[in-house]
């Protein structure tokens, strides 16, 4: 039987090479950080079944609450504007989706960590 690839690696991947990018874990998750700010938690779903992914959206926001409407299961909207997606491998949450979510995510964390800096200079 062909072992399933994790559909997480390309994300992973993409995420650890955006500027100023920190790997952590928390929990049970992989996350990716810019500077104090979180932009995207990963890893396995709820039980191990199937995997979830965490962004952190503004401009994205509608979509997310769009797609969580026709796919409960699949997108849910959280505090603080944080959506999670779940998927499994044979299932993967789309790239067009998932690439953009995480530029804006990384955007948001880096923007806010910028905001904090200037702030405490004062």
């Amino acid at each position: 039987m062909p072992r399933e690839t994790d559909p997480t690696k390309s994300m992973r991947k993409a995420a650890g090479a955006l500027p100023d990018a920190v790997e952590a874990t928390s929990c049970n998750q992989t996350s990716y950080k810019a500077g104090k700010q979180a932009y995207l938690y990963v890893g396995p779903g709820a039980k191990g079944v199937g995997y979830k992914a965490m962004f952190k959206l503004e401009a994205s926001l509608a979509e997310a609450k769009s797609l969580a409407k026709g796919e409960p299961g699949r997108f849910e909207l959280g505090v603080g504007n944080w959506v999670t997606t779940r998927f499994t491998a044979a299932a993967p949450l789309p790239k067009k989706i998932w690439s953009r979510w995480l530029k804006e995510s990384h955007a948001g964390a880096t923007m806010g960590a910028s905001a904090k800096q200037k702030s405490a200079r004062k």
